[in-house]
């Protein structure tokens, strides 16, 4: 673990013990550019999100991963909207998250946003085990990297994931090193759950 992730641990504040992987777990926007990643911890990550569980094992998601300095990472980056541009770049691979809306029979995926979701929350906990951080981003240019990529109709880019090794926020804007560092917060357990009998 790099001087960064230590000085930047960020546990939560939880009402109960959760296990240390999702205590740690968050989402930074500084990113050690020179860090990079092994084709194991790649693997895991993408392995972890592919053994996700899935609306009737239907596995409607698809993933395009890109390391740092290639054109594929070229590319997704180039499609990512506004303030994401300005430090996407630094992570060491970003994954587009790709929802397969329905068969090539033309039958509807209706939970592939869902599956997606499991896929990501499993890749994210994988990569904290590996000793990377994840930010996963919903602006992005969708029908853009449907385009550069040539994907069929039935996949539809969703999201857009960082991976990397943290660094210290010194290197934002002055409002994202704030928002780096600053307390975590959820709203409250009984405003979240509605019925707990």
């Amino acid at each position: 673990m790099t001087d960064a992730a230590t000085t930047l641990s960020r546990s939560t504040d939880s009402s109960q013990p959760l296990v240390p992987l999702l205590e740690e777990r968050w989402s930074p926007r500084s990113y050690d550019e020179t860090a990079t990643i092994s084709d194991d911890q790649l693997d895991a990550v993408l392995e972890a999100a592919r053994w996700a569980a899935s609306a009737q094992n239907l596995q409607p998601r698809r993933f395009i991963a890109g390391r740092r300095g290639t054109e594929t990472f070229r590319t997704i980056n180039e499609h990512l909207l506004g303030f994401n541009q300005t430090w996407a770049h630094r992570s060491s691979v970003l994954v587009v998250g790709v929802l397969e809306t329905a068969s090539e029979d033309g039958d509807a995926r209706p939970f592939a946003q869902y599956d997606l979701g499991q896929s990501l929350a499993a890749l994210t906990v994988q990569a904290h085990a590996e000793g990377l951080h994840v930010h996963q981003m919903a602006g992005i240019d969708a029908q853009g990297l449907r385009a550069a990529f040539d994907l069929p109709e039935r996949f539809q880019p969703f999201t857009v994931t960082a991976i990397g090794t943290v660094a210290h926020p010194s290197q934002l804007d002055e409002k994202a090193a704030a928002r780096e560092v600053a307390p975590r917060t959820r709203l409250p357990l009984d405003e979240v759950v509605l019925v707990k009998e």
